[in-house]
C-alpha cells in the first residue's frame, strides 16, 4: 500500500490536460480558455452617450440653444449640430458630429423648440463614452487559462466574439459493478440494496459543469465486465468503477483492467474509508476503481478524482484544503489516513456520526472531510488539523 499523499502524486503525474478545442461562445460557459482572445474592434465602435439627454458643444453650454434632430440607439444615420445647435439623444445613441458633451434630460428647460441647460456641474465630455473605451481594436481581452464565468461570457460577446478556443469537459464514464443492486423506486428482493453511486457521482460531477456522463452496469462477471469497461475506455477521458476492486471471489475490476491493457499504476491506498482504491491509465485515459461503499466512493472522489477531472479540464481545483481547530478529541489507529465526515464553522470542526464507510446520511450533512494523518493516534480537543471543504 502507498500513502495518501503518494497516491495524490502519482495520479498527478500521469495528467496532461485535454487538447484544446474551438467552441460558439453560447456554449463555452464554464469553460477555461486555451488561447488569448484579442478584441477584434474598438468598443464602442464611435462616441456615444450614457444618458437620455441632449448632445452639445460644450463651449455652448450657456446659451440657449436650438433643438435639431434625434439620435436614437441603433440609428443607421449621423446628424451635425452647429455652434448654438443641440440634438436629443437618447443611451447608447452615437453622439451627432460636432458633439462633445451630453446633459441630462432633467436638467434643462425646453421651449419652444429650444433648450437652456440648468446644470452648473456641466463638464467636456460629461455623460459620454469615448470610442475604444472599453476595449481597443487589437488589445487582450482574455488570457489563456481564464474561467469563463457569465461575466466573461458577456464582456466576449459584446466586443463581438462568438467563437473561443478552450479546453473541453472530460467525458465521464461511471461502471455500477454488483449483484445486489437495484434501482432506487423498484421492490428490494431479499440480499439487494438500492444503489446510489452513479447518483451521487453524476451529481457531483453535473456540479462541476461536467454534462457527458454515461452510466454502465455490469454483473459481477468477468466477461461482461471486460465488455463494458472497453466500451467505456473507448468512449471516456475517464473511467469510473464502483465496487469489485477488493480481494474477493466477486471483485473482478483489477482483472478486467489489465485484460483491457490498462496500467496499474497503484492499487490500494493507507486510508480509511477507501483502502482498495485502484488508478490506472490507458494511453490518455484515466481509470480509477473506487470501492463499493458510498461513503468510501465520495471519499475518493473529493480526494482523488475530482482533482484530476479539473487538470484534464484545466480548472481550479473547488476542493479547498484549510486548518481548523478540533472541538472533539478522536482517537484511531495508527497506519491509516482518516478522513472523517465533519461540520466546519468559523475556523473549528466537529466530526460528525455514522462514519461507517456504508452511511451517507452523515455525508448528506457534512460540509467538510476532516483528514488525520496515518501516523498519530490520538487527536486532543483543540488541535490544529487540515479539513478538506467540500463544494456547496
Amino acid at each position: 500500500m502507498i500513502s495518501v499523499k503518494e497516491a495524490k502524486n502519482l495520479i498527478s503525474q500521469h495528467i496532461s490536460p485535454l487538447n484544446p478545442i474551438n467552441i460558439d461562445l453560447s456554449k463555452a460557459a464554464g469553460h477555461t480558455l486555451a488561447a488569448d482572445v484579442y478584441a477584434r474592434f474598438d468598443i464602442p465602435a464611435f462616441c456615444q452617450s450614457s444618458m437620455d439627454g441632449y448632445a452639445l458643444k460644450f463651449e455652448d453650454h450657456k446659451k440657449t440653444l436650438i433643438l435639431v434632430g434625434e439620435m436614437a440607439a441603433g440609428t443607421a444615420k449621423n446628424i451635425t449640430i452647429q455652434n448654438g445647435e443641440t440634438s436629443r439623444i437618447f443611451t447608447g445613441a452615437p453622439l451627432p458630429q460636432g458633439a462633445d458633451t451630453v446633459v441630462m434630460q432633467e436638467k434643462i428647460t425646453r421651449l419652444d423648440g429650444t433648450i437652456t441647460l440648468q446644470d452648473p456641474n456641466l463638464k467636456l465630455g460629461l455623460n459620454t463614452r469615448d470610442k475604444g473605451s472599453e476595449i481597443k481594436a487589437g488589445a487582450l481581452a482574455m488570457e489563456k487559462g481564464s474561467l469563463l464565468s457569465p461575466a466573461a461570457i458577456g464582456f466576449l460577446a459584446g466586443i463581438g466574439v462568438n467563437e473561443v478556443t478552450v479546453y473541453p469537459m472530460p467525458k465521464i464514464s461511471i461502471i455500477v459493478t454488483g449483484k445486489e443492486l437495484q434501482k432506487p423506486g423498484m421492490p428490494l428482493a431479499f440480499g439487494q440494496v438500492y444503489e446510489s453511486n452513479s447518483y451521487s457521482l453524476s451529481a457531483a460531477l453535473k456540479h462541476e459543469g461536467i454534462n457527458q456522463v454515461n452510466i454502465y452496469e455490469a454483473d459481477d462477471d468477468l466477461e461482461i465486465l471486460i465488455k463494458v469497461l472497453q466500451t467505456a475506455i473507448t468512449n471516456s477521458d475517464v473511467v469510473l468503477l464502483t465496487g469489485g476492486v477488493s480481494v474477493g471471489d466477486y471483485d473482478f475490476v483489477i482483472e478486467a483492467a489489465a485484460h483491457c491493457g490498462v496500467k496499474q499504476i497503484f492499487h490500494k491506498v493507507k486510508q480509511k474509508p477507501g483502502k482498495p482504491l485502484f488508478f490506472g491509465t490507458h494511453g490518455e485515459k484515466l481509470i480509477f476503481g473506487l470501492p463499493g461503499n458510498p461513503s468510501s466512493v465520495l471519499s475518493c472522489y473529493y480526494n482523488y478524482v475530482l482533482p484530476a477531472v479539473k487538470t484534464l479540464s484545466q480548472k481550479t481545483n473547488s476542493v479547498i484544503e484549510v486548518e481548523a481547530e478540533l472541538t472533539h478529541p478522536y482517537t484511531k489507529p495508527a497506519g491509516l489516513s482518516h478522513f472523517l465526515k465533519g461540520k466546519y464553522e468559523n475556523g473549528k470542526v466537529t466530526p460528525l456520526g455514522a462514519q461507517e464507510s456504508y452511511r451517507l446520511s452523515s455525508f448528506a450533512q457534512s460540509n467538510c472531510l476532516i483528514c488525520l494523518n496515518e501516523t498519530q493516534e490520538h487527536f486532543e480537543k483543540g488541535d490544529t488539523i487540515t479539513v478538506i471543504i467540500l463544494p456547496n
